[in-house]
């Protein structure tokens, strides 16, 4: 198994929001892009909280654009060994340092989990931190969570500011 490391994160003074996946599957990892399996429905589901077509634009752009709508994107996991790309199979992990980035977010409201494993390990790491925080646990946009897009989709929409 070889050791698998996660993105740098994807950020600026100005985030908001900020979500936090676990660590990047095999096809992200080979793309070096979050959420680049095909079937991940993550920037589909961003491009409805944003109203923008997220996946009609280069990878570069739909970065750039997630940081103009105050939204950044980290992993919870730093780096693990792990067969495949189920969180399930995360093992011997290290966490990245959550709040000490959270800590350099100044304009940071919300923080959102892309699924139950980045909720588990993200809120352990924040302890405390977590409670200045509105936290929004989001059913996982990975293809192997079944769950139908319909409900995704009203969960997700959620992250809309009002």
């Amino acid at each position: 198994m070889n050791r698998k490391r996660s993105f740098p994160p994807v950020i600026d003074q100005q985030v908001r929001t900020l979500i936090l996946g676990s660590l990047p599957g095999a096809k992200s990892l080979a793309h070096s892009e979050y959420y680049a399996h095909p079937q991940n429905r993550f920037w589909k589901l961003l491009a409805e909280v944003i109203s923008i077509d997220l996946p009609g634009l280069p990878y570069a752009q739909r970065l750039q654009t997630l940081l103009e709508h105050g939204i950044g994107l980290w992993d919870v996991v730093a780096e693990a060994h792990r067969d495949g790309s189920l969180d399930s199979n995360i093992r011997d992990h290290v966490q990245n340092d959550l709040p000490s980035l959270v800590a350099t977010l100044p304009q940071l409201r919300t923080i959102a989990f892309n699924g139950g494993t980045a909720a588990r390990l993200g809120l352990k790491e924040l302890g405390e931190q977590a409670g200045r925080y509105r936290i929004v646990l989001l059913p996982s946009s990975s293809p192997a969570y079944t769950k139908p897009y319909a409900e995704k989709r009203a969960a997700w929409i959620t992250l809309q500011e009002r």
